[in-house]
């Protein structure tokens, strides 16, 4: 079954490159993601069908990230095809080939069970993503583009170093050097301490950039503003869903290996100042798809504080992976149909999009409360499951801090996108032709269904996911 999840993909990209036809190229994004949904739900239920060697497997943690990544794709491929459509003075060979190696690339990383094989599986997520962001071919993009290669191999190198640091503690302590993660696992009491710390802090920083944890956020609002909307929720809810599992699998070694209080203090510290800095650029922010790119720094940190807390608040964090994904997919393909609708994302000319396009600006406006934690969206059941861990655990600074940076975030956050959706379209702003569409409209009801669905009821097959994932966490080897 892998072999469908990683390979087909990979294939279909090749296939993206050789198609002529500009028009019928992107049919492949959502052919390939049915199957590829239909094989995540397969597998799931019938975990035999899947690898179980010592490189590739898909644990209960996997799984999660998978099903997450798998949905988000779907809906987004779909909407995808109706977006390409409407451009079609652009080529699309590219962005089709793109998208498609994406999702092989970012199956392979939550497959592996080997820390090298998954570093060359997200390096590569970082390859191939990077002309999506240039699909525009303006100057802007091209220096977003450049500025997300920078910072993300840097990011990626320091993870690297801190690979090769893990590997190097095994052996300190005695062991036969491995990357292998179940070997690392049992190996765990035995890591040399310091060795250990040290690659936990390079890897912290290394995949942190990647998933545009505050300091390391700066690539993020450039390219998240110069993407079209379809890639930024992508890189919001799949790229940083896939860097994150490589934190998780860090995290769960260092659990095994008794260093829980000095991974905390640090998962803590850099989650809350995530969401402080993105509270901070929200204020005042004119560019609507700069400011979701702020709230993804912001829900980045919530799965860092998430994590930090450990325990109880494994389940919140989880769940918030999905909810994040799931309402990012809902945010930025709003926002793009309404940057389209007025060929602009600044709110000096976007303004009362509720009268211009009111499908897109209404679920922009839901969107927007979910994001921010209101009930009964389901971001606010994780996040407040991830704030009563924290007071139950007498975490009471950081669940305080957590509040304040919330609200902080929801003022911020809806100065801006109130004055998109509220008001008359200002009488300079010319007419534009496009107008919601059912491929460019109904995924972003799917996303809506699914953000509303789960917070009013979580099912008990996913509830069971996230238990069986939570156990896998908190296995000490």
């Amino acid at each position: 079954m892998e072999s469908v999840l990683i390979l087909l993909p990979l294939v279909m990209a090749a296939l993206a490159l050789i198609v002529p036809s500009n028009y019928w190229r992107p049919w492949l994004l959502p052919f390939t993601a049915l199957i590829h949904t239909g094989a995540t739900l397969a597998v799931i239920l019938h975990p035999e069908w899947g690898s179980q060697t010592v490189w590739l497997k898909l644990d209960p943690v996997g799984t999660i990230i998978l099903l997450t990544v798998s949905v988000l794709y779907l809906f987004s491929a779909f909407y995808a095809v109706g977006y390409l459509h409407f451009r079609r003075e652009r080529p699309n060979r590219i962005f089709c080939a793109s998208l498609l190696a994406f999702l092989g690339l970012v199956s392979l990383a939550i497959w592996a069970h080997h820390l090298g094989l998954m570093w060359v599986a997200i390096e590569g997520t970082t390859l191939v993503t990077a002309p999506l962001i240039y699909f525009n071919h303006t100057p802007r993009s091209i220096e977003a583009t450049w500025k997300y290669l920078v910072v993300g191999s840097v990011g990626i190198a320091l993870a690297l170093l801190g690979t090769f640091f893990l590997a190097y503690a095994a052996m300190q302590g005695g062991f036969t050097a491995s990357l292998n993660f179940m070997d690392l696992l049992k190996q765990a009491p035995g890591l040399s301490k310091i060795w250990f710390r040290a690659a936990f802090i390079l890897m912290l920083v290394g995949y942190g950039t990647k998933m545009g944890l505050a300091p390391m956020h700066t690539w993020k609002p450039d390219a998240y503003g110069e993407a079209s909307g379809v890639v930024g929720g992508i890189f919001a809810g799949g790229i940083t869903s896939g860097a994150f599992l490589a934190l998780l699998r860090i995290y769960q070694i260092g659990n095994a290996a008794g260093e829980s209080q000095f991974m905390a203090g640090l998962l803590i510290f850099m989650g809350l100042f995530s969401m402080a800095v993105a509270g901070i650029f929200m204020i005042s922010q004119r560019d609507i798809k700069r400011m979701l790119a702020y709230s993804s720094v912001e829900h980045m940190g919530i799965l860092a504080l998430g994590l930090g807390l450990g325990g109880p608040a494994l389940f919140g964090t989880l769940l918030h992976v999905i909810n994040n994904a799931m309402t990012k997919g809902l945010l930025f393909l709003s926002a793009g149909n309404i940057h389209r609708a007025y060929a602009s994302k600044s709110t000096d000319q976007v303004r009362g999009a509720l009268r211009r396009l009111p499908l897109s600006g209404a679920l922009f406006l839901a969107g927007f409360l979910a994001i921010t934690g209101s009930p009964p969206f389901a971001p606010f059941i994780s996040e407040f499951s991830i704030l009563n861990s924290a007071f139950s655990l007498e975490h009471f600074w950081a669940g305080g801090l957590f509040l304040g940076f919330l609200f902080l975030v929801f003022i911020g956050m809806g100065i801006t996108v109130l004055k998109v959706v509220q008001g008359r379209v200002p009488e300079d702003v010319e007419e534009s032709p496009y107008k919601d569409s059912f491929l460019t409209a109904a995924p972003i009801l799917a996303f809506m269904a699914i953000v509303l669905g789960l917070g009013l009821y979580i099912p008990d097959f996913l509830q069971s996911l996230l238990r069986a994932a939570v156990s896998f966490l908190e296995n000490q080897g």
